[in-house]
């Protein structure tokens, strides 16, 4: 017991004794041969948990092909998917329903997804709309063809197009209007070159629900006749508008009729003193924009 006790003692004062110096740190490295999970199987345990087949339009994908396909851009043997499987859908960008074709130099409309619902190809080199362009497209909403070198349109182009709201020609070369359709509530045909003989006499007739019209800076010699009561903004300026008639936008016949939803009429830029044509105007909540004197 003495023995035991002497060496016990004479280890637990041997740090006071003679004190070591202090510890230096030492980088860490991994040791392959004192632990039970290496590097490779890391990896592997990663590449597992992830390796999750990736569905893509009902076809399995897994991660390694996946793999390959990000690091190898000549691996071309991958489905495609429904829209890029489309040439318009390759050329322009289809999301949900709308196709932007804008400023691609194209020269034609481009054959559209069926359940196409807006068409915004402005800024391009179509000179020519034909009718076989929408002939199968009876979801379009929307369709805005502004800052083409649109000429001509064949009759029956928007005839089946039930649904259409809003269409814009703006900034092209037409001469004359096509026919338009029914259910439209907004028609931008702004700086184009269009003469009052190119617009039928009915052809705002039977538009109840158009309430947005703009004809401004193009050749009208006279306001167009027949405009629907749905009408809230018309834009003429910048015509050859010269003359103007009591039935214009009233009804000579009817002194007490009011054009309750016309907000706006703008008609300055035309060669017409509208201050001779009174009551042509009698039946309007405000005048028309323009020259009074």
């Amino acid at each position: 017991m003495e023995t035991l006790q002497a060496t016990f003692f004479l280890f637990v004062f041997v740090p006071l004794v003679s004190p070591a110096p202090p510890l230096q740190q030492q980088p860490f490295q991994f040791e392959e041969d004192d632990t039970d999970v290496s590097m490779g199987s890391l990896i592997q345990q990663d590449y597992e948990m992830q390796s999750k087949d990736t569905t893509k339009d009902g076809t399995n994908v897994s991660l390694d092909t996946s793999l390959r396909l990000q690091g190898d851009d000549s691996q071309l043997d991958v489905p495609p998917t429904k829209d890029t499987n489309l040439p318009t859908c390759l050329l322009c960008v289809c999301l949900s329903g709308s196709v932007y074709c804008e400023e691609i130099d194209i020269e034609a409309v481009p054959p559209l997804p069926k359940e196409t619902a807006y068409l915004y190809a402005r800024f391009n080199k179509i000179k020519r709309i034909a009718a076989s362009d929408f002939a199968d497209i009876t979801t379009l909403r929307r369709i805005d063809f502004s800052g083409n070198r649109i000429e001509e349109i064949e009759d029956g182009a928007f005839s089946k197009l039930l649904l259409l709201e809003e269409l814009s020609l703006a900034e092209n070369r037409l001469v004359k209007l096509p026919v338009l359709p029914p259910k439209l509530t907004t028609f931008n045909a702004n700086q184009n070159r269009i003469k009052s003989r190119g617009i039928k006499a009915n052809a705002f007739k039977k538009l109840t629900n158009l309430a947005y019209l703009y004809l401004g800076h193009n050749a009208l010699e006279s306001v167009p006749l027949n405009l629907p009561e749905s009408l809230r903004i018309l834009h003429l300026q910048y015509n050859n508008i010269t003359t103007i008639t009591d039935d214009t936008f009233c009804k000579s016949n009817n002194t007490r009729y009011i054009r309750t939803r016309m907000d706006e009429i703008r008609m300055e830029g035309n060669p017409i003193v509208l201050a001779k044509h009174v009551n042509a105007f009698s039946c309007l909540r405000m005048l028309p924009v323009g020259t009074y004197y």
